[in-house]
């Protein structure tokens, strides 16, 4: 059996797309899947079971939300393995020794085209730092999240695709669940 991560994106968030992590993994286990786990009141779950992987399985979590839970929302999925190459390929690792609140990875729904990148970058106004590796996007953001300007909005317009974040804790706690 493989072990999926299921990141949701924009939910319980200031009083939109409302779903109790109960009914989630309710939700999940009755698709089929075994040892469903929650992480946090912002969509993170951890799984097993079922051969779909990737986007098959990122579209068949979010036609069956919509229509089970009345839940529209984006799903962004991950293998423990890709999880662990996540970690394991992190560009900034004093960051992740000094500040790790401030590291966020950015989980992307497909990987960016160079020149998207590369516009991204140009439209950065702060300090923030940011590198892509393959699906996902790591950002020091030094002076902390609320007031950049890098907003998830700038982000997914400049590369041309969904995605969503969580800070390095969240990212290391997901792996302890996945046992990666």
């Amino acid at each position: 059996m493989t072990t999926q991560i299921a990141l949701l994106r924009a939910i319980n968030v200031g009083g939109r797309n409302m779903v109790s992590m109960s009914d989630l993994r309710s939700f999940v286990e009755a698709l089929g899947f075994n040892d469903v786990r929650s992480l946090l009141q912002t969509g993170n779950l951890v799984f097993s079971g079922s051969t779909k992987t990737g986007t098959a399985l990122e579209q068949l979590l979010e036609s069956e939300a919509e229509r089970r839970l009345r839940l529209d929302t984006t799903f962004i999925v991950r293998t423990a393995h890709e999880w662990s190459a996540t970690i394991a390929s992190n560009p900034f690792p004093k960051e992740t020794a000094s500040d790790p609140g401030h590291l966020v990875v950015l989980f992307l729904k497909d990987a960016p085209r160079p020149d998207a990148i590369e516009a991204l970058r140009t439209a950065i106004e702060g300090p923030e730092i940011i590198r892509v590796v393959e699906k996902q996007l790591y950002a020091v953001y030094s002076e902390g999240i609320g007031r950049s300007k890098l907003t998830n909005k700038l982000i997914e317009d400049r590369l041309g695709t969904r995605s969503t974040g969580r800070n390095w804790n969240t990212v290391l706690k997901i792996a302890e669940m996945a046992k990666v």
